[in-house]
């Protein structure tokens, strides 16, 4: 059995052990692979540390380290306290052992309370995978970052934390309708001992080193094309982070068990929002690309997509349509708002009951009207 068979064994493991959050552990998997980090925006209570801890439980040999930032964490609490014996002789080196500078899966509940503390030696280790304090200065062994937080960034001395986490994902309850099934894994989980698929770090560095290898060639003028439209659209897209989602594209092409990308491995773009706005944009934009591609092998989340609700779609227009109305709009808004409705019409194709359609495309075309008439 080849490695990316061992990590999608691995994933499957955890996406049957956590019901409704299959998106979130492919996420993570892509984040593996392409050694970036992954930021989960959600409630408490929705199992973020929990599939990062099995997830870290499946990697044998590792170190997890797992902590719940608070205003007043200091260094100590993240990095380690310094080594008494070494400062008695004058030296300030860190003791490590069992902190995060010794970990291969990092977990922050709560990134957004970090301090100025601790601050410009997280986004370090984020960025560079390296550990400085004083004179002391090392390599960190972590595979992957994972960050969580209620709310996203208010104060903009934060917005570069959130810049280091290059997939972000929603981690919300899971639907009603498969709550038996969440309480039914819950209670195997906690009730009974699993045997867990197994990866070592070596060989998620191994496959982190072919991911290196994939063929972007076939896309990388559609990806171009990509890059334009979101940046005209007002998503912020630099061209460090540009370059960075090659690694997530070639990380869904790897874990689909593929040499060379294909256009359908643009989906990783869903996940680069800035703002919970931003989310419906980027899933209008991206699978109205992706929608087109007929290649093999395409990662399971490409063509995912949760089949709407006619009553939750005719809200969304007709919230978009009380907005219009409001006046007073600047021009980006008002793309803003034509985005939506883009990727509501999208949405609006996947309904089954004609009868709900045909009343829902009616309403859009009509929103449509008053927008070509206020040109």
């Amino acid at each position: 059995m080849n490695t990316i068979d061992n990590l999608n064994k691995v994933l499957t493991f955890v996406k049957n052990s956590f019901v409704g959050k299959n998106e979130i552990v492919d996420l993570l998997g892509i984040s593996l692979l392409a050694r970036e980090n992954a930021f989960l925006l959600g409630p408490p209570g929705t199992a973020k540390s929990a599939i990062i801890r099995q997830l870290s439980d499946c990697i044998q040999g590792g170190k997890n380290f797992e902590y719940l930032l608070t205003r007043f964490t200091e260094p100590n609490e993240i990095f380690g306290p310094f080594d008494i014996r070494k400062l008695k002789e004058g030296e300030l080196i860190t003791n490590t052992d069992g902190m995060m500078p010794e970990a291969s899966m990092v977990f922050l509940d709560e990134i957004f309370n970090a301090n100025s503390a601790i601050l410009n030696s997280l986004l370090m280790a984020l960025n560079e995978r390296i550990f400085r304090r004083g004179k002391e200065t090392r390599k960190l062994p972590a595979l992957m970052f994972v960050g969580a937080s209620n709310v996203l960034p208010e104060d903009e001395a934060l917005n570069a934390l959130l810049d280091r986490f290059l997939i972000r994902v929603r981690c919300d309850y899971v639907d009603t309708d498969l709550l038996e099934e969440v309480l039914l894994a819950g209670w195997n989980l906690e009730s009974r001992s699993v045997e867990r698929p197994v990866i070592t770090p070596q060989e998620i560095t191994e496959l982190q080193q072919r991911c290196r290898q994939v063929d972007l060639a076939p896309v990388r003028k559609q990806f171009v094309d990509v890059v334009h439209t979101l940046r005209n659209t007002g998503i912020k897209v630099s061209d460090r982070r540009a370059v960075k989602i090659q690694n997530l594209m070639a990380a869904s092409a790897l874990i689909s068990n593929r040499t060379q990308a294909i256009l359908s491995d643009l989906w990783v773009l869903k996940y680069i929002w800035d703002t919970e706005e931003q989310i419906e944009i980027l899933a209008g934009i991206i699978d109205s690309i992706i929608e087109k591609d007929t290649a093999l092998q395409p990662h399971p989340q490409a063509h995912y997509n949760k089949t709407p609700q006619a009553e939750e779609l005719i809200k969304d227009v007709q919230l978009l349509a009380s907005r219009w109305e409001s006046g007073n709009l600047s021009f980006e808004e008002q793309n803003v708002i034509k985005d939506k409705l883009r990727y509501v019409q999208t949405r609006c194709n996947w309904i089954k009951k004609n009868e709900h359609k045909d009343h829902i495309q009616a309403e859009i075309e009509q929103l449509w009207k008053k927008m070509l008439e206020a040109v």
